[in-house]
């Protein structure tokens, strides 16, 4: 017989095509009456299925399921099979949890927690601190403090420590601790993130969650940690961060305060470092990290006595030796596998975090740092030096910091160890301990126990803080494992608390994204082509032509208008409408975009181009108007230039639109600016300076920082320099700007019966010692209303000076005008 042969897709069949075979069929006894005819493969054919004569209980089956098993025969309470020899009971649900064994039993899932978790508080944005009572003790000498250093062996059990806690309650909390040995990390964080209503807060708009535990703490306290009372109006504000990379505090603490604050960082050096480059919610070139002993090449171990007094050096060096206003720590690491003895092995770094808050903090400071398990009497000794040498102490737990864990912390105000001898004696004991590590000798408590028995209310508030968080932190751990056991588990409150603490906070409920990228033009039109035209870049030509070192190329008929001469004078005859500048180098505009990307207008060109001849890192959406100054330091062969930047005016502050501020409020923004944007570690970046300013009828006295010294490529002649005000260095200036800050028609007139300054309306007559509301000339009016008087050569601005060219304006000509408007 020819077989058939098969092309392609062709048909053939079953028994010719391995691929396409009968399927399988359960074989029934055909002695049970339930049996049908279904067994025929022919019975059906073309026929919808019949219904079963049987349908097991559905509640225990999908509907699917009980169809399926229905078809096959199967009986309540009989095995599938010919003989009804299958299995009877379910097969019941795997508990197989991630890469163990199969058949190991885990111990956490057998255990019991003996603590009801279903009582636990609701869950609710409102939170109350409760004080510590005031310290009216004396603080005590040096002495003093080194006779309460307690010695003894080293200790790695912490269940007898009662001495501030419930002894059976500090017990509980190690067991429940301790249920869920052998748990799998994922398990562990899946039942916390079901079980904690406050879990889905997360970071917000912020890098990591430590930021949103900034923003809680500080709406509880009325948010006095970013605003303290210490901080005057015009006043920039300095904080340190510790121990705290990638650094969510300080992001936080910049998008609260932006440039009105400035930073110091010290972290350890590696994977935890400050993370600045993901600071999408704040600029953090307001922001300096430091390491200790090298700077920014050191490793940031705040456990080296020699990193702490470096810090100590460079902080209190750029805070002009007073300190910080607020200082925060949330140092920790892990201690995976020993939980249970977590404030024995941080016991060192808590020490240091102290420590280093004693040394840098200014008198009335605020301090803040994160803590754990406080139930030895070192721990108990360190918390009770704090209550010594501060006016107001606290321990806290935000709803931020999980409930399952023992983290708190302890919040001082009002620092008042001006000698900072409570400091040195801490930095004592880290000496001691750094001795230690490799022996068996320790320093068991920084206070001696009966000492701080003595002071009931710190022992009684001590108990009751320990006693409250361990009582929550038990309920917390039985609920995570009830969602452990229990995969269905799901706390529900999670959306709607988290949108309550947000509006709480006042924090936006958007998702974190980094921010739009601007160029230069784009950035400058955002902020001078809005419903008013201000300074366009047609008109920023005009004003820095008149800052071209040495005014040696003509200038045409429109710029020579704005040049001071003889014939307009007099135009600044009301010389308290104006204020003076002493100029250098040369003029421009310049636009940042976020650290290094600072571009500058080139009027050449006429085109926004990266500046390369300075370097500088500036907040984005910074526009400022400048003077690139060469400053020169010594004389001689000696003598060393470097660019600076001297900032004229502003137009807009890190996203802050200034321009139609008062004059002197901007120049007074600038100041603050300038100081949170310095970068005294980095000194390959540009000095950024605040120009002075002088009022008129001061000119004299502004002129006498200049003098004559010899200019490295400035011949054998010395040449008129200007002093760079509080430093050695100097540069060499072109002229003097006058600056009006009135507003027409207003000006201002010197009252002799009052013998003060009163506002004059030249449209009304109206007169006021009051500043009117409209009196401020914005960015656009001053510059528009400016002069240079331009030191051209010739110009006598010096008495060592010994030429003049006849129809240029001398000292002499400005200065008798100023005095006689005076008169």
């Amino acid at each position: 017989m020819l077989k058939r042969k098969h092309h392609g897709n062709s048909s053939s069949s079953d028994e010719s095509c391995p691929s396409r075979k009968k399927p399988l069929r359960t074989t029934q006894d055909s002695s049970d009456p339930d049996s049908s005819s279904s067994s025929d493969p022919e019975s059906n054919h073309g026929e919808k299925m019949k219904e079963p004569s049987y349908v097991p209980d559905k509640g225990r089956y999908s509907d699917f399921a009980t169809r399926m098993m229905a078809s096959m025969g199967y009986k309540d309470g009989k095995g599938l099979g010919s003989r009804n020899q299958g299995i009877v009971k379910p097969v019941e649900a795997s508990d197989q949890r991630g890469r163990r064994g199969l058949g190991l039993k885990v111990q956490a899932n057998e255990r019991d927690v003996v603590v009801k978790w279903e009582d636990e508080r609701d869950p609710t944005a409102v939170e109350t601190v409760s004080w510590m009572p005031p310290c009216n003790e004396p603080l005590p000498t040096y002495d003093e403090l080194l006779d309460w250093k307690v010695e003894g062996k080293k200790k790695l059990t912490i269940h007898d420590e009662s001495q501030f806690c419930d002894e059976e309650l500090l017990n509980t909390v190690l067991k429940c601790k301790t249920v869920f040995d052998g748990l799998e990390g994922f398990e562990l964080r899946n039942a916390r993130t079901r079980s904690n209503p406050y879990e889905t807060i997360r970071g917000a708009i912020f890098l990591n969650r430590a930021a949103m535990k900034m923003a809680n703490i500080d709406s509880v306290f009325n948010f006095e940690l970013t605003s303290p009372p210490i901080v005057a109006k015009n006043e920039l504000m300095y904080f340190a961060d510790v121990c705290a990379g990638p650094g969510g505090f300080s992001e936080y603490f910049l998008w609260k305060k932006k440039w009105r604050s400035k930073g110091f960082g010290f972290t350890l050096k590696g994977k935890n470092d400050f993370k600045l480059e993901d600071f999408f919610a704040a600029d953090s070139e307001l922001f300096e990290p430091h390491y200790g002993v090298k700077g920014v090449e050191g490793d940031g171990d705040i456990m080296n006595c020699d990193n702490l007094i470096e810090f100590q050096r460079f902080v209190l060096d750029n805070t002009d030796g007073k300190g910080v206003h607020f200082f925060m720590a949330d140092g920790g690491f892990s201690v995976e596998g020993q939980e249970n003895i977590q404030e024995i092995l941080t016991k060192q770094l808590l020490l240091c975090q102290f420590t280093c808050a004693l040394m840098v903090l200014r008198l009335g400071g605020t301090f803040l740092c994160k803590t754990f398990d406080l139930f030895t009497t070192f721990s108990a000794s360190l918390v009770y030096l704090l209550r010594r040498v501060f006016d107001d102490v606290t321990l806290f737990k935000p709803v931020t910091s999980r409930p399952a864990n023992s983290e708190r912390y302890v919040i001082c105000k009002g620092y008042r160890d001006s000698e900072r001898l409570v400091a040195e004696y801490l930095m004592s004991i880290n000496t001691d301990l750094n001795e230690y590590k490799d022996t068996n000798e320790d320093i068991t408590s920084a206070v001696p126990l009966d000492i701080l028995l003595e002071d009931a209310q710190f022992c009684d508030y001590l108990r009751k803080s320990n006693e409250s968080v361990a009582a929550e932190q038990c309920k917390a751990l039985a609920k995570i494992h009830a969602y452990v056991k229990d995969r269905t588990l799901k706390e529900t409150r999670q959306n709607t608390v988290r949108k309550e603490c947000l509006a709480k906070w006042m924090i936006p409920d958007q998702v974190r994204a980094a921010p739009p990228k601007l160029n230069a033009r784009e950035c400058y039109m955002k902020y001078t082509r809005g419903e008013e035209s201000r300074c366009s870049p047609l008109n920023f030509d005009i004003i820095s032509r008149f800052f071209v070192t040495g005014m040696k190329n003509p200038i045409d008929a429109l710029l020579n208008q704005q040049l001071l001469t003889h014939e307009n004078l007099k135009n600044i005859a009301r010389v308290y409408d104006y204020k003076c500048q002493i100029s250098g180098g040369r003029r421009t505009i310049i636009v940042s975009l976020g650290g290094a990307r600072v571009h500058e207008w080139v009027f050449e060109t006429r085109r926004w181009e990266l500046a390369r001849e300075f370097n500088c890192v500036i907040p984005r959406e910074t526009i400022l108007e400048v003077d690139i100054v060469p400053e020169l330091q010594g004389e001689g062969k000696g003598q060393r230039k470097h660019i600076a930047i001297h900032v004229v005016d502003a137009i807009v502050l890190a996203g802050e639109d200034v321009s139609k501020k008062h004059y002197m409020e901007r120049m007074q923004d600038i100041k603050i600016f300038v100081a949170a944007i310095a970068k005294p570690s980095l000194p390959h970046l540009c000095v950024v300076r605040a120009k002075p300013v002088f009022k008129n009828e001061d000119l004299p006295q502004a002129l006498q920082q200049l003098s004559m010294r010899k200019v490295k490529g400035g011949g054998f002649e010395p040449r008129l320099c200007c002093r760079v005000e509080g430093t050695d260095s100097y540069f060499v200036p072109n002229g003097v700007c006058f600056i009006k800050i009135t507003k027409d028609p207003w000006t201002i007139a010197f009252s002799k019966s009052a013998k003060k300054k009163y506002f004059f309306n030249t449209a009304t007559n109206a007169s006021t010692f009051d500043c009117p509301p409209d009196f401020a000339a914005t960015y656009e009016m001053s510059v528009s209303g400016r002069y240079l008087w331009s030191w051209v050569e010739g110009v006598k601005v010096h008495e060592s000076q010994t030429h003049r060219r006849s129809g240029e304006l001398s000292r002499d000509d400005v200065l008798d005008l100023v005095m006689r408007s005076q008169a």
